[in-house]
């Protein structure tokens, strides 16, 4: 189904009966029908005040974008050495920048890395205050 551009002018009818004669709620199955029931929502979200029936529809079409995004754009939430070596990844560093940010020998970036070392309570507090995060973000 191809995205489509809606008449943003025309106001929305305020009853939910007639919400759904303009936009039937349905289950989201791909990204296109996400956009166009997110495209409504911001529609409603701008019209101002709502009606009754409106806020019913929208928030019924926004139980079905949260339904659709968590199944198909679920953010994984990182941990420990993953999250480490997101961080390091998005900030260009490699092992050897991680051990100079420690103040260790070189070779422990590269093993703390791969789990043969463990970060200490003074390497977690570096961490936390180079990337900006809670020091338990990098604790498996």
């Amino acid at each position: 189904m191809p995205r489509t551009k809606r008449d943003h002018k025309t106001k929305l009818p305020g009853r939910f009966e007639d919400l759904v004669q303009l936009m039937p709620p349905q289950a989201i199955v791909d990204d296109v029908q996400c956009d166009n029931t997110t495209e409504m929502i911001d529609r409603l979200m701008a019209s101002g005040t709502l009606t009754h029936g409106q806020e019913s529809y929208m928030e019924t079409l926004v139980q079905l974008v949260q339904a659709y995004e968590a199944a198909h754009h679920e953010i994984k939430a990182r941990k420990g050495i993953a999250t480490l070596k997101h961080l390091l990844d998005e900030n260009g560093m490699n092992a050897s920048d991680l051990a100079r940010l420690l103040g260790v020998h070189a070779s422990m970036g590269s093993k703390i890395l791969k789990r043969e070392r463990a970060l200490t309570v003074d390497h977690l507090k570096l961490l936390s205050a180079r990337f900006k995060v809670r020091a338990e973000t990098f604790m498996d």
